[in-house]
């Protein structure tokens, strides 16, 4: 009879929470990223911020062998940060449901609210995701 797989233990609770922060530069702004003409904070960099707050609120919880990766995003971006701007995402774990992670994510600059929305993760095997993944090249 085979083994089962050991079950992992997460000490992860709604309410983790984190942060990221970048500034507007050349790089992310909505010209550069092609979702737009202008110099202004990009929506896939807000986007991008934000699921690196969720990746920062569960980091400390995961074991080596486990990581999360995206897997929805549902975002307003509710107004424009000009080059040289402060943005700050912040993520905060809202449910948990098995392996999959809810996320209520903001984003501030220094005039007030640019973003807010939810995100999905899951959890994830690293080795066993990668192998999964690189798989797909082989057929």
């Amino acid at each position: 009879m085979a083994e089962k797989p050991e079950r992992i233990e997460i000490n992860l609770k709604p309410g983790a929470r984190a942060e990221a922060v970048e500034t507007v530069n050349a790089q992310n702004t909505a010209r550069s990223l092609g979702s737009g003409v202008l110099d202004v904070y990009a929506t896939p960099a807000m986007t991008a911020l934000m699921e690196k707050a969720s990746v920062l609120a569960t980091a400390p919880f995961l074991p080596e062998e486990c990581s999360t990766v995206g897997t929805s995003v549902n975002i307003r971006h509710i107004a424009a940060s000009p080059l040289g701007a402060e943005i700050r995402a912040e993520s905060e774990l809202a449910a948990l449901d098995g392996r999959k992670l809810s996320f209520t994510v903001r984003a501030w600059d220094g005039n007030g609210l640019i973003g807010e929305g939810q995100h999905e993760r899951f959890i994830i095997d690293k080795k066993k995701f990668m192998e999964k993944t690189e798989g797909k090249m082989k057929s």
